[in-house]
């Protein structure tokens, strides 16, 4: 995993006093820097929750817009402060070379888009910060690490999870044995999706639920046990078989992840029904629960163990999750640390979509 045990720990600190006092914890270094530009690539719903993470951040500003409707560009470039020469079309992104107030861009595409715009971004010299999932195949995934080495520009990929303080410090308690030895893992997110939508398109998404949703109860079976699953079982099924929403892809996915120790992750992700986000952590002293749990806000944990109680929320609100993330990839280009979050880490979860679609018996 990206994370070590000290870095949990620190982070783990710095966030809890985040959350008690929300800025209460004030980054020096970050105000005798020169914040780094963005170029946000693609203009959607998820690029809005990035922009106004931006917008608080202490490192970071939005220098450059990318897409492919020129009239909503000019409207959020007025917004932000973005000059309209720095709007650029998906045509002409290269021409972002030579725009020295772009240190670094966000991919906010589609999957099918995530390596393509990774790959030239790399090539224009820019730092690239791409959505989950990292793309569609481990095969591109490889590609987009590989370029990024080439060109010695940062990759890291937007995990916001691995950056909520609450998440964290659960995973600290976990691992730290509160709980006792972890015997079994369960994990779900879902919901209703809306008809027409690209994430209903193969060719632009790459697979169903697991693709989008699901991928946060495989990171947090990871997270929490802190190992690499060596056996995968699935399968995939459609309640609604008439429904066009499902006409090129599975309705849901259920499956089971072995870990070298023993444990066992029951995992379920659907795209046809309201499945509330949660995870539940289960000890041979006791269980750890969090839900609603991988949104934006609202993020709960639940807990018992040897005569112990927890219950704890946290209050911080859409976008704080942006705002950490962002500033943590800004440091590392400022700094030259590896991302907490890096490309190896995006290319693990596709290698294990990969086998839980082969599982299933659908193909990719």
């Amino acid at each position: 995993m990206a994370w070590t045990r000290r870095e949990f720990t620190r982070l783990g600190a710095l966030s809890t006093a985040a959350i008690a006092v929300p800025g209460a914890v004030p980054d020096i270094f970050a105000q005798q820097q020169e914040r780094v530009g963005f170029a946000v690539i693609g203009l959607g719903v998820i690029a809005d929750h990035f922009m106004r993470g931006v917008k608080q951040s202490q490192r970071c500003k939005i220098t450059a817009l990318v897409s492919g409707h020129r009239d909503k560009a000019e409207r959020i470039a007025a917004e932000y402060g973005v000059p309209k020469d720095s709007i650029y079309s998906y045509e002409d992104f290269d021409r972002i070379r030579d725009n020295k107030t772009v240190q670094a861009v966000y991919v906010a595409l589609p999957n099918s888009m995530h390596a393509e715009y990774t790959i030239r971004a790399a090539k224009a010299g820019k730092h690239v910060f791409c959505e989950k999932p990292m793309a569609l195949s481990s095969a591109e995934c490889q590609q987009m690490i590989d370029a990024c080495k080439t060109a010695n520009v940062k990759l890291m990929i937007a995990y916001r999870m691995q950056y909520e303080p609450l998440t964290l410090k659960c995973i600290e308690m976990v691992r730290s044995g509160k709980i006792g030895d972890v015997v079994a893992f369960e994990g779900q997110f879902g919901f209703n999706i809306q008809p027409g939508v690209w994430r209903t398109k193969k060719a632009l998404a790459g697979g169903g639920s697991v693709y989008d949703v699901g991928i946060y109860a495989l990171q947090a079976a990871r997270m929490f046990t802190g190992e690499e699953p060596v056996e995968i079982k699935a399968v995939a099924s459609t309640v609604h078989k008439n429904d066009p929403r499902f006409a090129e892809m599975e309705e849901s996915v259920e499956w089971s992840m072995r870990f070298p120790s023993g444990v066992v992750a029951s995992c379920a992700s659907t795209y046809g029904g309201q499945m509330e986000g949660f995870m539940r952590v289960h000890g041979v002293s006791g269980t750890l629960e969090m839900g609603p749990t991988y949104g934006y806000d609202g993020v709960t944990m639940r807990g018992r163990a040897k005569g112990e109680h927890w219950e704890e929320s946290n209050p911080e609100k859409d976008p704080k999750q942006f705002e950490r993330e962002a500033d943590h990839f800004a440091e590392c280009v400022q700094t030259g640390r590896t991302p907490k979050t890096p490309g190896e880490e995006g290319l693990r979860d596709l290698t294990y979509i990969e086998k839980i679609y082969e599982s299933a018996g659908v193909k990719l």
